[in-house]
């Protein structure tokens, strides 16, 4: 074997080829086609919030207990992270170290459409998102990454002149005649 020029010793001394950790990717891509994330740099973007919601938490935890500060910051992250929907419960710290990138994908709107059984999938909910079927509250949303809070949750409807709307309307026999001169 020949002798390795600088720069190739200069590389080789960064990698390690006995406690190679074999890349993470196959779980990577099998929450992105959970949760129908179409580019790889939403899951990161994902990642680099929890990481930076997990360094707060972290922060939090090395103050003292009975520090006012400390105590007021928490029930501050512990009452948002609950209120986006990301925690279960605002009762417990305990539940910010277990926020991880589903907890935020579980929050986008064609996840939270799926859930209420307004689309059969995510994927369906998706195209609607996208070709502008579905509002919160009154504004039309065509971004499926859209995170929908426990309060918007209840505000997910149909647009006006969505062929869903119509079509739900007709199967529950509520549609209306005035409705059909759209």
């Amino acid at each position: 074997m020949r002798k390795l020029k600088h720069h190739e010793h200069k590389l080789l001394k960064k990698v390690d080829f006995i406690n190679w950790e074999i890349d993470n990717n196959a779980h990577i891509i099998k929450i992105m086609r959970k949760f129908n994330l179409k580019k790889r740099e939403e899951y990161v973007a994902y990642k680099q919030l929890v990481a930076e919601v997990r360094l707060l938490a972290d922060k939090l935890k090395e103050l003292d207990v009975n520090e006012k500060f400390r105590n007021v910051n928490v029930i501050r992250l512990v009452e948002k992270l609950y209120l986006m929907g990301v925690i279960p419960t605002n009762r417990n710290f305990a539940e910010v170290d277990k926020v991880c990138v589903s907890s935020f994908c579980r929050r986008r709107l064609p996840v939270v459409m799926q859930k209420l059984k307004m689309a059969q999938d995510v994927y369906i909910a998706t195209q609607m998102v996208e070709h502008g079927h579905v509002k919160v509250g009154t504004e039309l949303i065509t971004d499926p990454a859209f995170l929908v809070t426990r309060k918007s949750e209840d505000l997910i409807t149909w647009t006006e002149n969505s062929k869903f709307r119509r079509h739900i309307a007709a199967y529950n026999e509520e549609l209306d005649d005035f409705d059909l001169m759209d």
